[in-house]
């Protein structure tokens, strides 16, 4: 029995905000204006556009996930309110991390209340919208060393390519001990990637050869989207991966909601359960038990398989 804990994903209660001057706002049966355009931002069904920890626990115990990490991104604006619920009423369920307005000088004190104050374990960071704003500058190192010193987390997704490799990699011989969860498996190029970004992913998984630093692949069904279930180039990258780094250092996301719009949640990472390219032993650590330590997730929920209708 493998223990799935799912290592990158996203709630929020009410996604309205702007990024770039346009708006990002829900609309209606799950959709969204998103700069400029309507999407499908959640499945259909979730029409009152409330991406709740109610409703991913039910896909949770359906598909059989113990547990989930909560990120952040700037796309779907600051949710600390809404998460300080959620790890109140769900700590066996979710690990949740808080994210400040880095986009504006000042941040430091607003991150040390949610850290210190609220209780937040870690926060999360997305690198790759604050292309422009060092991950170096002298407040960000101010609250790395602050996490450092109190046992916080860092969830960072760092922008394609090269750019803030170096100074991630700054960070880490500045904050040796601070543990970092590194997102999206570094935009592993999917089928139809940019030649600009060959070999680019490979130096930021690179980085999980510092003891604390490790990586997970929330979204890599999105990454390899154009070419669908089962994701054979996927399997590849994460074995590739793996071999970079090892694979006590990898974890399974899923990037929930977004990704469950083309396929359901249990497909996002049973791909991976069925593979014939890995071990039982690297399915184990890879689907659930590097998570469950690096986020030291106790006792799991134990979930039985619910037949569907149809079979």
């Amino acid at each position: 029995m493998v223990n799935i804990i799912d290592a990158h994903s996203h709630l929020w209660y009410t996604q309205d905000t702007s990024w770039d001057g346009k708006t990002i706002r829900t609309t209606k049966n799950g959709r969204s204006l998103f700069l400029g355009e309507e999407v499908q931002m959640l499945p259909p069904f979730m029409i009152d556009g409330h991406n709740t920890a109610e409703v991913f626990l039910a896909n949770m115990d359906y598909a059989q996930v113990g547990a989930a990490v909560v990120v952040q991104e700037f796309i779907d604006g600051l949710q600390n309110d809404y998460l300080k619920t959620v790890k109140e009423r769900f700590p066996d369920r979710f690990f949740c991390f808080a994210m400040a307005d880095y986009l504006h000088d000042g941040f430091y004190e607003q991150a040390q209340h949610l850290m210190l104050t609220d209780g937040f374990q870690g926060m999360a960071i997305p690198g790759h919208r604050l292309l422009g704003r060092p991950l170096t500058s002298p407040e960000m190192m101010k609250m790395f060393k602050l996490m450092e010193a109190n046992d916080r987390m860092l969830s960072i997704t760092l922008a394609d390519g090269d750019e803030q490799v170096a100074q991630l990699r700054e960070v880490i011989g500045e904050c040796p001990r601070l543990k970092i969860a590194i997102g999206h498996l570094g935009m592993a190029n999917p089928p139809v990637a940019p030649p600009w970004q060959d070999g680019a992913w490979r130096r930021q998984v690179a980085l999980c050869q510092n003891a604390n630093v490790f990586m997970e692949c929330g979204g890599i069904t999105w990454l390899y989207n154009s070419e669908f279930y089962p994701y054979p180039s996927a399997i590849r990258a994460i074995r590739e991966a793996a071999a970079i780094c090892g694979w006590e250092k990898l974890m399974w996301g899923s990037d929930y909601p977004r990704t469950i719009t083309a396929i359901t949640y249990r497909m996002s990472y049973d791909f991976i359960l069925k593979s014939k390219e890995l071990t039982d032993s690297e399915k184990h650590l890879f689907l659930g038990e590097n998570a469950r330590r690096l986020y030291a997730f106790g006792t799991l929920p134990v979930l039985p398989y619910i037949k569907n209708m149809s079979e």
